[in-house]
């Protein structure tokens, strides 16, 4: 990629006070750094915020009794798999953090900036969920022992490396360009990476296995939907209000980067779900293939593989739409309801 066709960025500074309150632009831009929500360049950002600030919880509203009782009746398999990709998956949020702080540094718009936070936040409220679950089914040995073993695995290593190379380069060397690699694999990491690794803990939801977990595991995946979500929106913004990045190798990287990951996601899956009956291991590859696509066409971009609807029936009872009818288009979406599941609507009913 040509060098030349970005902008480096530099920290914002607090307060600028001869700037207009109604930022310029989301990088880059003029702005005094304070924010009134109802002054701000995007307003339909408001709507994401408060839709995100509904989504509020906490791992200890869930009681984990009904899971502690039935762990031990889990195959040595199914317990071994349910700690690797816990502790994996934990592993994933660890970066979401402190990366999507950093990210506040550069931008410009204060709303955005706004979304950012409460995105970082919940992405520790994630972690420390994983950390909840497993506290409540092994030893702090284990847990330190997966956590580990996640570290070292060299198929873990190579999926993880993908996001830290995008992480590292803009944390190095922050410009427009840089921004947006990394917003791109943000996505990967939330919009696919996340979504397949759910698919274990719904088999065994769909079994009546584990529902307490998998409850917790629904509330991530809203959240990680929103997140996803949004930060396709931020790139969208980011191409049109930068256009010496909105370039055909900037996109072909998107459909490179995409692709890639939908590969790794394919090998890691085939190294942990192999031995879970039950899993179809060319639907779950098909799965991965039709979360790509969505994440694109949320892009405003085709799709790379062919069209399909979701290929895992069963799973569509935990899929986006039916927790919160998603349009492709944030700036047609309309303001939604959410509701956490709960024992009238939860999974004891799947």
């Amino acid at each position: 990629m040509n060098r030349m066709k970005q902008s480096q960025l530099t920290k914002i500074k607090l307060l600028n006070p001869n700037d207009p309150n109604k930022s310029t632009g989301i990088i880059n831009g003029k702005s005094s750094g304070l924010l009134n929500w109802n002054d701000i360049a995007y307003p339909q950002m408001y709507t994401l915020y408060q839709t995100l600030l509904a989504n509020f919880w906490k791992a200890q509203e869930i009681n984990m009794q009904d899971d502690i009782k039935q762990w031990d009746s889990l195959s040595t398999t199914e317990k071994d798999i349910f700690l690797r990709v816990n502790t994996q998956l934990a592993c994933l949020d660890s970066l979401q953090t402190p990366t999507m702080s950093q990210v506040m540094d550069y931008v410009t718009d204060s709303s955005f900036k706004a979304i950012f936070a409460v995105i970082s936040q919940q992405e520790a409220v994630h972690n420390e969920s994983y950390s909840y679950i497993l506290s409540s089914l092994v030893p702090i040995a284990e847990q330190n022992a997966r956590f580990n073993e996640a570290k070292q695995d060299p198929i873990v290593s190579k999926r993880n490396q993908l996001i830290l190379d995008a992480y590292d380069e803009f944390r190095q060397n922050p410009t427009s360009l840089t921004l947006f690699k990394l917003a791109v694999n943000s996505i990967n990491l939330e919009g696919i990476y996340f979504y397949a690794g759910f698919a274990f803990f719904y088999h065994l939801a769909r079994q009546q296995k584990m529902l307490k977990t998998s409850t917790m595991i629904s509330y991530i995946q809203r959240d990680e939907m929103q997140h996803a979500y949004f930060i396709s929106q931020f790139i969208r913004i980011l191409l049109t209000e930068n256009p010496e990045i909105h370039t055909d190798d900037n996109i072909q990287y998107v459909y490179e980067t995409i692709g890639q990951a939908v590969l790794l996601e394919k090998e890691w899956a085939q190294s942990i779900l192999k031995e879970i009956d039950g899993i179809d291991l060319d639907e779950f590859e098909g799965y991965v293939e039709y979360l790509a696509n969505k994440r694109l066409r949320q892009l405003g971009l085709k799709n790379l593989y062919e069209e399909r609807a979701n290929p895992m029936p069963w799973i569509q009872v935990f899929s986006d739409e039916m927790m919160n009818e998603t349009k492709s288009d944030f700036f047609e979406q309309k303001s939604r309801t959410y509701t956490k599941v709960s024992q009238s609507n939860g999974f004891d009913e799947l």
